[in-house]
């Protein structure tokens, strides 16, 4: 099966799923008072060729998301080196991941939901030695009025302990109504700090945000040109970005607990859409942790799994 597409029959919201890459969610239309708003920008093609998958939909980007510098990194006395099909499209640095243009297996569906799993071993076993532990990460689709919950599963089904780092990069489409532009889109997130960045690498410093790039209170999409990495979010067990569309009088937020402690703003060129991309560590992880840099590395024991959600709605501006 190329795709899987669940609907809340209520409203007509609805959500396609591409099984064939990367368990991709590249499109959702969610349905507000009969206003039906177009969330996610993909390529029509996408589903058919997996061309560039990530730069189209919800790519799912695990066991690290961005980049390692220059595909190298050591753990447990052990060198690692990531193969140029890995870094070749992004010069000298991994990037995104082993399960994001790989087939998943759609292990349960229904009318509303759908079930994705990805095992390292099984599902892409050449490249089991590039990482220290095999894993299974397990992803739950679901629709509801209006909102797409992604809920989510990693499991260490290894005998040795397993580095991870989780993030996705979705295309959010602009503007949310027809009769509306990007020019009306207003881009938010609570964040202070950025990490600093030398070709698109974390140098292991913060800054405060920069006054061009505070989007605490919002910035109009035209004003903004983003591949940064945000931190020090907002202090909640809920956290939150999102998109207002002042003239179509509608929004989309984005909602994520605080196990995620960065959030990447990527404005893609020539494109009317934004990533607003949630991360549970920054760039190149596991090599800043081991330089003594909290970097939101994670380690899963063998037998231990690890639960988080991430959920997109679309509302009416309340004014």
């Amino acid at each position: 099966m190329k795709t899987v597409t669940i609907e809340d029959r209520s409203t007509g919201s609805v959500a396609s799923i591409s099984v064939a890459y990367g368990f991709n969610c590249y499109r959702f239309i969610g349905v507000v008072e009969g206003k039906r708003v177009d969330v996610i920008d993909a390529a029509p093609d996408f589903p058919e060729t997996g061309e560039r998958p990530s730069g189209n939909g919800i790519p799912i980007l695990f066991p690290y998301p961005n980049r390692i510098s220059n595909g190298k990194y050591s753990w447990d006395g052990k060198d690692y080196h990531l193969p140029p099909e890995l870094v070749s499209y992004n010069k000298d640095n991994a990037i995104h991941g082993f399960c994001l243009d790989r087939p998943w297996r759609l292990i349960d569906s229904g009318t509303d939901y759908a079930v994705g799993q990805f095992q390292l071993s099984v599902d892409a076993p050449e490249r089991l030695e590039l990482w220290p532990a095999d894993f299974i990460i397990e992803v739950r689709y679901s629709i509801g009025e209006a909102v797409l919950l992604m809920e989510t599963m990693v499991y260490n089904c290894d005998e040795k302990p397993l580095p991870w780092g989780f993030g996705t990069h979705p295309y959010f489409k602009l503007p949310l109504g027809a009769d509306s532009s990007p020019e009306n889109c207003l881009v938010i997130l609570d964040a202070a700090r950025q990490w600093e960045l030398n070709d698109c690498l974390p140098t292991g410093q913060q800054y405060d945000v920069p006054p061009d790039k505070d989007l605490r209170d919002g910035v109009y999409f035209p004003e903004l040109k983003l591949d940064d990495v945000y931190t020090a979010l907002a202090d909640s067990d809920q956290r939150e970005c999102g998109i207002m569309d002042e003239k179509a009088g509608l929004q989309v937020v984005q909602r994520y607990g605080s196990m995620f402690r960065e959030v990447v703003m990527f404005t893609p060129p020539g494109r009317d859409a934004i990533c607003l991309e949630p991360y549970t560590c920054v760039t190149d992880a596991i090599n800043l942790q081991q330089q003594g840099i909290d970097a939101g590395l994670q380690v899963l024991a063998p037998n231990q799994e690890y639960r988080f959600r991430i959920g997109i709605g679309v509302d009416e501006i309340i004014v």
